[in-house]
């Protein structure tokens, strides 16, 4: 019997990252509970509600889901949906396309084991499925519409490797979507993979969320609670400003960039539904909620081959 392998400085940091993972879906389901926004799957992902989250939390959850989705929808929109998606550590609801999910392996394999052990997850990928060759076992999950696939995106080979067995098409218009995933690794990693993205795909919109304004007191703060649970950003310095975060991309082969902090996000997203939801709970903390949302951003970079007009993708 081989012996067991000591645990690495390596191993901890992932799985205090996989922690802040779970804690976000956490969040999500708590937000979908309370009416925020309809999500019919995260309630298979985590089994309870949980404790109570502060109104500011579910708040800045909202913005996240609606600045995301509003990307996401222009996209489809711009490529009439003849398209693919590739999911960088994160959840959304699976599209009327190819749809393709990369995750720690671990997590990766916990989503395949949810897959397969409840119906109303499992389904809609048979009843979808065109034929009788879905790949579904305890590692890896392939349909016509949905393919989840366990990576360290630090490994770009490896990564490029396991897309292409699954057939992932660099010919067809691809969007990537990434939420909090890149400041989890070094500057030189990120770049290396929005690099590949820009190299591999020609046509393609990358959107990215996660902190900005680190430099502050308040993102010190934010820092030194992750550091306390032994989660490093290690890509902080690219969460500087909003033009940081913009330059990531523009160097790595992107033609275009731009960038808003969540709270002008919170600004211009339907006025109407924000009014709905900030009917469901009394919000004390105001200051709180602007702060939280000045501290994270979506930056959305395009290539545009295909003259698609990704470039005017906007707010």
């Amino acid at each position: 019997m081989a012996a067991r392998q000591p645990f690495t400085d390596l191993d901890t940091a992932d799985e205090a990252v996989r922690s802040t993972c779970d804690d976000a879906t956490t969040c999500k389901r708590y937000a979908t509970s309370k009416g925020y926004w309809t999500d019919p799957y995260v309630q298979y992902f985590v089994r309870s509600v949980g404790e109570r989250k502060a109104p500011e939390i579910n708040r800045g959850y909202y913005a996240r889901v609606q600045g995301m989705n509003h990307l996401l929808d222009a996209f489809l929109r711009k490529t009439k949906c003849d398209c693919q998606i590739v999911n960088l550590g994160s959840n959304n609801p699976i599209k009327e396309i190819k749809y393709f999910e990369v995750d720690f392996p671990m997590i990766a394999a916990r989503k395949i084991h949810n897959i397969k052990t409840k119906p109303p997850l499992s389904k809609p990928l048979i009843e979808t499925h065109s034929t009788d060759s879905l790949l579904l076992d305890g590692h890896s999950l392939d349909s016509d519409r949905y393919c989840i696939i366990g990576a360290d995106l630090r490994d770009i080979p490896g990564l490029d490797d396991k897309l292409k067995k699954f057939h992932l098409n660099p010919e067809l218009p691809t969007l990537f979507l990434s939420e909090c995933v890149l400041v989890y690794m070094t500057p030189d990693q990120s770049s290396k993979l929005v690099n590949w993205a820009s190299v591999t795909f020609h046509t393609a919109m990358f959107v990215n969320y996660e902190q900005v304004n680190m430099l502050d007191r308040f993102g010190q703060v934010m820092i030194e609670n992750l550091q306390r649970r032994q989660c490093n950003l290690a890509g902080v310095e690219v969460c500087q400003s909003l033009e940081s975060q913009k330059e990531r991309f523009l160097k790595t082969g992107w033609e275009n960039a731009d960038a808003l902090d969540m709270m002008t996000v919170y600004s211009v997203i339907p006025q109407d539904d924000v009014a709905r939801i900030e009917r469901l709970e009394f919000l004390d903390e105001k200051e709180l909620l602007q702060q939280l949302l000045q501290h994270y951003s979506i930056c959305w970079a395009t290539k545009d081959k295909l003259k698609l007009g990704l470039s005017q993708v906007a707010f």
